[in-house]
């Protein structure tokens, strides 16, 4: 193995990529700002009890551990920016009592990859709304992440909608203890309806739960699942209020191809409602998730309702859309000195100025001008290719 290889999954970003990367993250930034949401740039590294790896099981298992040379603590590389976020809203934050719109783009680092073909290092970049309970946050927040993939350059994605309040509610109304219900929750989201059918089978519940359970992997297609969910699950309250919030969604996205599933669950142990996605013919998985996550700030000290979304944009380059390379001007390393004002004021206004230091060559790769002294003044003149 030479020294210089990089560890799996960890690839390099060379400039054609790195200027799609970095165009799209400025317009994406741009976008969420003009929404009213203000940038947030957490550390990449804190204490790993602060990345809440000890309340999501699926989270700590992503996140990268050392040990800090200065107090002796256990550190973690963050695996994801929404905790950190809820930590700033609930504590560097809290002197606001009303909304906070917070966005963020940065690296995150994972253990282990996603998929085969996912980078351990994703570029996550995504908004979260704090302070507010409504559907309409959410509604805010599913339109700013399809605003966003159109700036990425995905058109006419189909969102897809759940709801794991709905599962919640049946597990609790079952009577099954956590692990029970943590045990169910993975089986469906593994999508394994013979095993969640054998499971709740082998607990012995009520007949209601059975069948609720064992319906609950069924319950996807279009809108119309959704009337077929009043009539199979049982009238609770909860499960009514998730229907009808799911019913409110698709109708402010009737225009968008929609897409429901009431056992779509692979999310992060922190999500306690409305989920959603959006998905292209053409990619594998979703290109963004987001979805609710009343209460996280409570672990730092402050309660809140909380939404949002995030997608790896690095997982999106071959959707941006090419940036060309800024075309430059030449001066020769001999007229540099001489030139040094006329340079800096090119400079100034967006140009880049490019110093050849092997004139004899006559080449300089990229640009199509060059400054040179001529009738007693500086000018450009085209490149001679």
């Amino acid at each position: 193995m030479q020294s210089w290889q990089l560890p799996e999954y960890i690839a390099d970003i060379l400039p054609s990529a790195a200027r799609q990367l970095e165009s799209a993250k400025e317009q994406l930034l741009a976008l969420y700002r003009v929404h009213g949401y203000e940038l947030v740039c957490p550390p990449l590294l804190e204490y790993s009890q602060s990345l809440l790896t000890r309340i999501d099981e699926g989270l700590s298992l992503k996140t990268i551990r050392v040990v800090d040379q200065l107090s002796g603590r256990q550190l973690g590389l963050r695996a994801d920016i929404t905790p950190q976020v809820a930590r700033i809203d609930a504590h560097l934050l809290s002197a606001n009592s009303g909304l906070n719109r917070l966005c963020y783009a940065g690296p995150v680092l994972h253990a282990r990859p996603d998929g085969f073909l996912s980078t351990r290092e994703p570029l996550q970049i995504g908004a979260e709304l704090y302070g507010h309970a409504g559907i309409d946050a959410d509604i805010e927040l599913i339109d700013l992440m399809l605003k966003s993939l159109a700036i990425v350059n995905v058109s006419a994605p189909t969102l897809s909608l759940g709801h794991i309040g709905i599962f919640y509610a049946l597990a609790e109304a079952a009577g099954l203890d956590d692990q029970q219900a943590a045990s169910l929750l993975q089986l469906m989201q593994a999508k394994d309806a013979s095993a969640v059918e054998k499971c709740v089978l082998q607990w012995q519940l009520s007949q209601q739960w059975i069948d609720a359970f064992i319906a609950l992997p069924t319950l996807y297609g279009t809108q119309e699942v959704l009337q077929t969910a009043r009539t199979i699950l049982p009238d609770l309250p909860e499960i009514s209020i998730a229907l009808q919030q799911l019913q409110q969604i698709c109708a402010a996205f009737a225009s968008n191809s929609i897409f429901i599933d009431l056992s779509e669950l692979r999310v992060d142990n922190y999500h306690t409602g409305l989920l959603f996605a959006a998905y292209s013919e053409d990619w594998p998985d979703a290109l963004a998730r987001g979805g609710r996550y009343d209460g996280l700030g409570k672990y730092f000290g402050r309660s809140r309702p909380a939404s949002g979304f995030s997608f790896d944009l690095r997982d999106l380059i071959g959707h941006l859309p090419p940036v060309e390379k800024l075309r430059g001007i030449k001066v020769s390393v001999h007229d540099a000195p001489a030139a040094k004002n006329e340079i800096e004021q090119l400079r100034s206004a967006g140009e880049c100025v490019i110093i050849d230091y092997t004139p004899e060559c006559n080449e300089v790769k990229g640009c199509d001008r060059q400054l040179v002294w001529q009738n007693q003044q500086w000018q450009l003149i085209p490149l001679e290719q």
